[in-house]
């Protein structure tokens, strides 16, 4: 019983009424940083919102939106002091002195364009994944982050949390032996007339859920693949350009000199039908390492605060099961979610300190060509590039 209360107590924090930040000495040394959000997204609560309330050194300042009055009602609901809405919303948003920093979680087709204009405008950017519909994009973003002197991060929240880090330590200690295949898996069922399923705005499986799958299984391989062998698409039946599920078997090449290359399989798929069809499944999240002396799994390692499993199964061992809500002796709560952790990455980050984790440029570039590896070898190909044109001065 106690467990279930402790479960439902670190739910209620996370995700309804995060604690307010605490008075800690040398947080108020420094006006707090004032967040701009790009669109009034769905998933803009969870993954700011809610973290920023319990975080001592943000503020919610300002949001916009095509729609002014759903700017203002967005606004109003989540307390952020001032709005911008209309054709030139997100314009007049970036213009505004007083912001530090931009989350940009639009359509991923604009996120190329309202991410160099924001960087142009001198604001750090917390980017939604996938970074962009190509690599090429990825790269002149992060140069122009790097020529300003501004922080850009790839939104990979997952990353940030103890638990994902638990599964990549085991991994590493060689406690199981070296790494042989490591496989990753996320479906879920979505709505027909989803975003996601605009292929203009760089929409499809693989770019969505499918970013996570390949994310993941190169953080605990601890390299990029050395090829894509096969990539299956179920094409969407309204627009066959559009991936509604993909299947890739990949593989990398082992750290161990002369040692058979490591296979991966990741899935990721927009429907996930009922059982005997009418009883609703839950999504399938999870990602499995077969090692030469055992293996290990997670479930649910993209928001692992709701409720996560680490399952280790030595060989010849007594299998265990691990959960991590926090690190030892580091900064956190075990009520703090995937993206709590990113945010406090994110703002040590922008106030010079170092944070404990971090999606280095180079990751964010290799997962979005890997993506199009993927994409090209399914028949796809890649998502359509942006026809934003900065300025030459930018």
């Amino acid at each position: 019983m106690s467990s279930i209360f402790g479960s439902l107590k670190r739910l209620y924090a996370a995700l309804i009424s995060p604690p307010r930040p605490p008075n800690v000495e040398g947080y108020n040394a420094l006006p707090p940083l004032k967040i701009g959000i790009l669109g009034a997204a769905a998933i803009v609560p969870n993954a700011l919102v809610l973290p920023a309330k319990s975080h001592p050194e943000v503020e919610l300042y300002a949001v916009a939106a095509r729609d002014i009055s759903r700017a203002e009602n967005f606004s109003k609901k989540h307390g952020f002091k001032k709005w911008y809405g209309g054709e030139n919303g997100y314009q007049e948003l970036l213009d505004d002195p007083a912001i530090d920093i931009v989350y940009n979680p639009l359509p991923n087709g604009l996120h190329y364009e309202w991410t160099m204009k924001a960087l142009a405008a001198g604001k750090h950017v917390l980017l939604e994944k996938p970074s962009s519909n190509i690599a090429e994009e990825t790269r002149r973003m992060f140069s122009l982050a790097d020529q300003k002197g501004l922080v850009l991060l790839e939104a990979f929240h997952y990353r940030f949390h103890p638990a994902i880090q638990r599964v990549r330590a085991i991994i590493d200690s060689g406690e199981l032996g070296a790494i042989k295949e490591v496989d990753a898996t996320i479906m879920f069922s979505k709505e027909d007339n989803d975003v996601r399923m605009h292929y203009d705005l760089g929409g499809g499986a693989m770019m969505d859920c499918g970013c996570y799958t390949l994310s993941c299984v190169r953080y605990l391989a601890s390299s990029n693949p050395s090829a894509v062998i096969s990539a299956t698409a179920i094409r969407d039946t309204r627009d066959p350009r559009i991936d509604t599920g993909t299947t890739a078997d990949l593989t990398f090449a082992s750290l161990r000199p002369g040692a058979e290359p490591v296979r991966s399989t990741i899935k990721c798929d927009f429907a996930n039908p009922p059982r005997w069809g009418f009883i609703p499944r839950l999504p399938e999240v999870s990602v499995r390492a077969v090692c030469e002396r055992g293996s290990i799994e997670m479930f649910n390692f993209v928001l692992p605060v709701i409720y996560h499993s680490i399952t280790v199964r030595p060989g010849g061992d007594v299998p265990r099961t691990e959960k991590a809500y926090t690190f030892d002796g580091g900064k956190g709560e075990d009520w703090w979610s995937t993206y709590r952790y990113q945010l406090e990455a994110f703002v040590d980050k922008v106030r010079g300190r170092t944070p404990q984790t971090w999606v280095s440029p180079e990751d964010s570039v290799a997962n979005i060509e890997w993506i199009e590896k993927i994409y090209e070898e399914s028949g796809l190909g890649s998502r359509p590039q942006s026809t934003y044109v900065p300025p030459t001065d930018t």
